[in-house]
């Protein structure tokens, strides 16, 4: 498959973000920190959820860290929690951190639920001097663990979205390539051929195509059975492959018969290219069963800088008369398409 091919392919979803992550949830939880902070007037604003504990991103020793210690080791509240005093909190005042350095003096804690509405951690406020925390506050605080929990279910249905997406992509380019030899199928690589044909035009290069069929390679089916034929085909779109440029397309367009793109080539081009391949797959012996088979190609090419006029359809037809003549001559030829005539090499 060419890089052209790759982004043809998949331009559809380039309209939906494909990094989820780039917002991570350390992002989130230091916005709302920040927020919580200015918002409150405290010391420090924590959240604290499972797999994430409030230290986790503050330096070894730091002041914050050891406020995220006291954090983390306190139960997560069912409801808001408040100690507007530790020292007379009945859960807090013998807390070593209450009754020792730092002497953390006011303590409140709002649950954070997920999408199940089960509670996974807390949004905690933690200051050195006592605090009056009225209702109004109560409610500022469990607005602020909305937020937070919008946001997580907002990068859950993102991630969601985003493996839907990837599973589209994968199943979409499934249904564009050949499920044996991996090259475009037929209904892509026509496809390929009326967008480059388009895009050509519009900077006025000639494109040709070629069709290549394998002489006589339903009688290797029959004497060997198909899966031998099968092994001979990947070869066969192997060495077809090392005779084209990265950017150029590869189709299998019927069983034993591939269409090759070649944006910006003239007939000239396209001659030289099939008669490379041509001496490709010539140059190989191949043992099938105990069995020497000399394996040849038919090729037909065209271009529209001899049919500067035609469609797609048009090009393939005259393609699949120039190899029909290839194959009336003798096989183990490229015939190419002209106006009026077809020249064979």
């Amino acid at each position: 498959m060419t890089q052209q091919e790759n982004m043809d392919d998949l331009s559809w979803a380039n309209t939906v973000p494909l990094d989820v992550s780039g917002f991570s949830i350390h992002q989130q939880i230091l916005r709302i920190r920040r927020i919580g902070k200015r918002l409150f007037g405290v010391s420090n604003c924590f959240v604290s959820i499972a797999d994430y504990m409030a230290g986790s991103a503050e330096p070894e020793r730091s002041m914050a860290s050891i406020e995220a210690a006291f954090v983390d080791g306190l139960t997560v509240p069912q409801a808001l929690y408040v100690a507007n005093d530790t020292r007379i909190d009945p859960s807090l005042r013998q807390h070593r951190l209450v009754v020792g350095a730092p002497y953390i003096r006011f303590y409140a804690a709002q649950p954070i639920t997920d999408a199940q509405n089960q509670i996974i951690g807390s949004v905690c406020l933690v200051d050195y001097a006592p605090r009056t925390f009225n209702p109004d506050d109560g409610l500022l605080l469990a607005d602020l663990a909305i937020l937070f929990e919008r946001e997580l279910r907002l990068n859950s249905a993102s991630a969601t979205q985003l493996d839907l997406i990837k599973k589209n992509r994968n199943l979409r380019r499934e249904s564009l390539t050949d499920p044996l030899v991996g090259t475009w199928n037929r209904a892509a690589i026509t496809r390929a051929l009326s967008t480059e044909m388009v895009n050509c035009a519009q900077v006025q290069k000639s494109l040709s195509m070629v069709l290549v069929d394998l002489d006589h390679f339903r009688n290797i089916n029959e004497e060997h059975g198909r899966p031998s034929g099968d092994i001979l085909l990947l070869k066969v779109v192997s060495r077809l492959r090392s005779c084209i440029r990265p950017h150029d397309a590869l189709g299998r367009y019927d069983g034993d018969q591939f269409m090759v793109v070649l944006p910006g080539a003239s007939h000239l081009v396209s001659l030289a290219v099939a008669e490379r391949m041509r001496l490709s797959i010539m140059a190989h012996t191949e043992v099938v069963g105990a069995v020497k088979h000399q394996l040849t190609v038919s090729a037909g090419t065209v271009s529209t800088d001899t049919f500067p006029a035609a469609t797609a359809e048009e090009l393939i037809d005259h393609a699949e008369k120039a190899l029909g003549a290839a194959k009336k001559a003798g096989r183990n030829r490229v015939a190419q398409a002209h106006p009026g005539e077809l020249l064979s090499s």
